[in-house]
């Protein structure tokens, strides 16, 4: 008895001494990790009708998925073709998609539900891009399309928030009044298509949607246009439509930038002081004028008087008085221009007195006001040279005629100059950066690009392409470009 009583008593010390020594971070236990993460949207199992089905009288459809699923701004996503006058009802519940086309179904119409980006899976939010069925309510399906590309028609980019539109009345004022027949987006790359299109004629537009009207609101939208009606077919031709805005954008800022001085005021900004004084901001950049480009002064507000006669521009530090120089405001009274022929790396002040302005606010400067500057050197520049070729080729119409090169830098047009017969610019002095080339089609050689007009005229818009080589202009240099 006294041995076993030895011996348990061993065992029992050997393991509460095991249990002290071994690092416990050996005896963590560590949670499965559960595999990668669900990464496939959802699957269709099954569809009632089935797609491209042919003679169905329900309005009812159901979609049987392979995991839960749910619908996400079916408004704006989901789209029915032809449109109908009542919206669809959309619902789901656990696996099921039920749509419900609430008007009565039309004879021998073909019907086309685009989902867009409406489907996603319950768990992970995986979605179902661009799930689409088609059924018709005659013996067979409409097999027509049209296709084509979608473009600004001033920069030659691509505005892909816009829709594009079928109406089957050729009246003007449809597009306006009446919701279209068709509708489609347009994808990343400005592209749009429509399918299972029946065999008549249609009139398009495209148009910007915000409000979910399907129709042309205002009198300052974005919209494109065909001047002539467009037929389906198994093989359509591209078309591209040249969108524009109806009523040109106010350019200037409605208020005062950021880093907007505060004339005539010494200290930290605000108080009563800083409400009373004319705030403006101007275009030097670090400091420097641009020798190729007039001073400018951009106000806060609209101008109610404006006296040239006080405004006044020296060189120097001894305040030499410049001569030929012109000073004139626009026709919103919000932007001062100064032009004058610049002096390289020359110090220029210029003294606006506290009379010379007052804004729609009442506010003047509190005490006349002195902005120095000075101007860069010619070596800061590069010389340019390009040459373009083949940009004189015309259409029968003339609507690529009479080509203007345009020189685009942070979307701003920095030279436009009108492209001879051997297609070449030349500049002996260019601020250096990377620059777009645009070739603008001058309809009316006026130099700048004009807007078209639906009403009454429908006049298609001037048109701008995009050349997808950039260009690099460095300082103090031979920069020669050849196309």
């Amino acid at each position: 008895m006294r041995l076993h009583s030895f011996l348990f008593s061993l065992v029992v010390t050997v393991l509460v001494f095991a249990s002290t020594v071994v690092p416990t971070g050996c005896a963590n236990i560590i949670p499965p990790q559960g595999g990668p993460r669900d990464t496939i949207p959802p699957v269709l199992l099954k569809a009632n009708p089935a797609d491209r089905s042919v003679s169905v009288a329900s309005n009812r459809l159901v979609f049987t998925f392979d995991e839960f699923i749910e619908i996400q701004n079916a408004q704006q996503e989901v789209i029915v073709s032809p449109l109908p006058a009542v919206a669809p009802t959309i619902e789901s519940r656990l696996k099921e998609i039920t749509v419900r086309l609430r008007d009565s179904l039309q004879p021998n119409t073909t019907y086309t539900i685009q989902f867009g980006n409406a489907i996603k899976d319950y768990n992970e939010g995986n979605v179902l891009k661009n799930f689409t069925t088609t059924f018709s309510t005659g013996t067979r399906l409409d097999s027509g399309e049209l296709k084509g590309k979608l473009v600004l028609a001033e920069t030659g980019k691509i505005d892909s928030t816009l829709i594009v539109v079928l109406h089957r009345s050729s009246d003007d004022s449809a597009i306006v009044n009446q919701r279209p027949a068709y509708i489609t987006r347009l994808n990343g790359e400005g592209e749009f298509l429509f399918q299972q299109l029946p065999d008549r004629d249609f009139y398009m537009y495209a148009l910007k949607d915000d409000g979910g009207m399907r129709r042309l609101i205002g009198n300052d939208a974005r919209v494109a246009f065909l001047d002539s009606a467009v037929h389906p077919s198994a093989d359509p031709t591209s078309i591209t439509l040249y969108a524009f805005d109806l009523k040109e954008k106010e350019t200037t800022q409605s208020g005062p930038a950021p880093s907007m001085p505060t004339p005539g005021i010494k200290g930290r900004p605000g108080g009563a002081a800083a409400e009373k004084r004319l705030r403006y901001a101007n275009n030097l950049s670090e400091g420097k004028q641009d020798l190729l480009r007039p001073f400018e002064l951009t106000m806060d507000q609209p101008l109610i008087r404006f006296d040239s006669s006080k405004i006044r521009l020296y060189t120097d530090t001894s305040f030499i008085p410049v001569a030929n120089y012109s000073l004139s405001i626009d026709s919103n009274r919000r932007k001062l221009t100064l032009q004058v022929n610049w002096t390289e790396d020359k110090l220029y002040k210029l003294v606006v007195d506290k009379e010379s302005l007052k804004d729609t606010l009442d506010r003047q400067l509190l005490k006349s006001d002195t902005i120095s500057f000075t101007t860069r050197r010619k070596a800061d520049y590069g010389k340019l040279s390009i040459r373009l070729r083949n940009a004189n080729n015309t259409t029968s119409d003339g609507s690529t005629s009479n080509p203007v090169l345009q020189l685009v830098l942070n979307e701003t047009i920095v030279a436009s100059a009108p492209l001879g017969s051997e297609g070449s610019f030349r500049r002996e002095l260019f601020l250096p950066g990377t620059y777009e080339m645009r070739i603008l089609y001058d309809r009316n050689k006026n130099g700048r690009w004009d807007r078209g007009q639906l009403f009454p005229t429908r006049l298609q818009p001037e048109r701008v392409r995009l050349l997808d080589r950039k260009i690099t202009v460095k300082a103090n240099w031979e920069n020669e470009f050849e196309f």
